[in-house]
């Protein structure tokens, strides 16, 4: 059960100051301590209770970002992480199992941080929301499209503060490429190309050369709790090529490089120019076999996504490159700059802009004339200077309104990938995707990978 009540057929927690938004619009409220006291209710002043479900790696990140709030509860599959984190965060109650530790702790946890595996991401986030806690949860926001909807959604429906982890979003660098854009200091931006060259040489998306080995069936290492790691995914093995680090190269966990790094690199694009749902997407491929080798990704991927025009921007075009697919060195681009490894190049009818990964780092009109020229005549800041993206989660909570990368932002932005994801899977073929009634138009097959396939006992 958890802490809620009927108020008019609308629940609330007992926490609702601090859940009371809606995902487009924020509902204001000022009210008196004493107030908030005599119901139970946390003043926005107070800390925040925090549970982090993911306290390795990227998950014990996000929640050392929470720093001044309390954090009340930790939990991952893994003890090994909790014993390590356990010497940080000392009075926090450790659990194994997210369900567990809902159920015990449901009236002590005001918001919660994600930093899992992607296939988990969902349901973990949605048990969560439904209970009326705020949630950060790492990019790629969901493992299936369905998902993304259905957390989306389900954040819009409770009114609790939602973000993303694609951290580069609340970057000034970021606002900066958003206002340049806008302003038209390139003209009509056409064309995006998008890359990540990165873990391309340890083949960490690339799981080809191990598909054979996954027979071996080595024992469950004391400590893991494989079955909770397993999540929603039907039951298979335990093997040291999906945790704790390769599971982002298998597409039963992970939706590869284009769902590890998109809502990095493509960020900044998708927010300048308004792009929201692509029409059509073409994947070509290298060294990789949709057939054969479905269980992971190519090493090298070529994805062209076509977006349609919205109010005066005309049509974008957006190519996006991994693995040892390069991008194409800008016409407009001087040859002793390079083209990046990892990040973009938006190229509009008056010159370009390139950038780096994570938002809109070293970002640089070309050619360098166009940036000498532009420098006395730079657009006026419009876009407010933000905090870092996990404290500008916490602070939109205290000011009961939506963080900057919430789940109806975040959610688009992933749901561009994850249409490219199943793209991959029909290589070769263009698909026609109709993001209103969340299919693809010319190919059945491809519709059966827009919604996962959860095994008993696991649901949206």
């Amino acid at each position: 059960m958890n802490d809620n009540e009927n108020n008019g057929g609308r629940k609330f927690s007992r926490r609702s100051l601090l859940a009371g938004i809606g995902v487009g619009a924020a509902v204001f409220s000022i009210v008196p301590r004493h107030v908030l006291a005599a119901s139970g209710q946390k003043a926005p002043s107070d800390k925040l209770n925090i549970a982090g479900v993911g306290v390795g790696g990227q998950g014990g990140h996000d929640l050392g970002c929470m720093g001044g709030e309390n954090v009340v509860a930790i939990c991952d599959v893994d003890q090994a992480h909790l014993d390590n984190a356990a010497k940080k965060y000392k009075t926090a109650k450790q659990f194994q199992d997210f369900r567990k530790m809902f159920d015990a702790m449901d009236k002590d946890i005001d918001a919660v941080t994600v930093g899992v595996p992607d296939h988990s991401h969902c349901v973990i986030a949605l048990d969560a929301i439904r209970r009326g806690k705020h949630v950060y949860c790492e990019k790629p926001l969901a493992h299936s499209i369905a998902e993304v909807r259905a957390m989306a959604k389900a954040a819009k429906e409770m009114k609790v503060v939602t973000q993303m982890g694609n951290q580069g979003h609340s970057t000034n660098e970021t606002r900066m490429l958003v206002e340049w854009v806008r302003a038209g200091m390139i003209g009509d931006v056409k064309e995006v190309h998008a890359a990540c060259d990165a873990f391309k040489d340890n083949h960490l998306y690339c799981q080809i050369n191990n598909l054979p080995k996954l027979s071996d069936r080595p024992a469950v290492p004391k400590g893991l709790d494989w079955d909770v790691w397993l999540g929603p995914v039907a039951e298979r093995p335990y093997e040291p090529f999906y945790h704790p680090w390769n599971w982002r190269g298998w597409s039963a966990f992970g939706c590869g490089c284009l769902g590890d790094w998109f809502c990095h690199v493509a960020d900044p694009s998708f927010w300048a120019l308004e792009l929201d749902a692509p029409t059509s997407v073409l994947a070509e491929v290298k060294g990789y076999d949709p057939k054969k080798d479905f269980e992971t990704f190519p090493q090298a991927t070529k994805l062209t996504f076509e977006f349609p025009a919205k109010g005066s921007r005309g049509p974008v075009t957006l190519y996006w490159y991994d693995g040892d697919a390069k991008m194409p060195h800008p016409e407009a681009l001087e040859a002793n700059r390079n083209a990046p490894g990892t990040g973009a190049v938006l190229i509009g009818t008056k010159g370009g802009i390139s950038h780096g990964s994570h938002g809109a780092s070293g970002c640089r009109m070309f050619p360098e004339t166009a940036m000498k020229a532009a420098k006395d005549k730079l657009p006026a800041q419009s876009l407010k200077r933000t905090k870092e993206h996990h404290q500008e989660w916490l602070e939109a909570i205290r000011e009961n309104r939506p963080a900057d990368s919430d789940f109806s932002y975040g959610g688009a932005l992933t749901e561009v990938s994850l249409v490219g994801v199943i793209a991959i899977r029909f290589a070769g073929q263009k698909l026609q995707w109709d993001a209103a009634k969340m299919q693809f138009t010319n190919c059945p097959e491809a519709n059966k990978l827009v919604t996962p396939n959860f095994r008993t006992g696991w649901k949206l």
